[in-house]
């Protein structure tokens, strides 16, 4: 199951604050003015470079970085189900028209879904998900 959730590293500011980085994925940086604004502003900017990766043509960056001194923090859930769709029409090998088709949608509302910056409804990215062959599972986690 894949949780698009990095490794991030939390460290205090030169001046104030807390600056957020990823090892992993290294256009996402942000900072916070206290730890609960770092968490909120890490989440955002990973959410944003990874959907930079598909508009690039690029695969999504592996999670690898571990330990102790990081945090683990995952896109928010729109986020997710987006990249979800996106990873999964690219491994299809299918065309946009063969999308829209299997999904009995028109190809502009076809190309809204797999457009990253424009904002999709959750149902149609589950049905967007099974008709590629995958199932959005949604799970709950105690907050840090």
């Amino acid at each position: 199951m894949q949780t698009f959730t990095y490794a991030a590293e939390f460290e205090r500011g030169d001046k104030h604050g807390i600056v957020v980085s990823f090892p992993d994925v290294p256009e996402a940086i942000t900072q916070g003015d206290d730890l609960a604004d770092a968490r909120a502003q890490a989440e955002e900017a990973l959410g944003f470079a990874l959907l930079t990766y598909p508009e690039r043509g690029l695969p999504l960056p592996k999670p690898r970085t571990k330990g102790k001194k990081f945090t683990m923090v995952s896109v928010a859930p729109d986020v997710a189900a987006k990249l979800a769709v996106l990873e999964a029409f690219a491994a299809a090998g299918i065309g946009k028209s063969e999308f829209a088709r299997r999904m009995k949608k028109d190809e502009r509302e076809i190309r809204r879904i797999l457009d990253p910056k424009h904002s999709t409804k959750l149902p149609a990215m589950v049905e967007a998900l099974r008709v590629l062959g995958k199932r959005l599972v949604v799970g709950i986690e105690q907050a840090a």
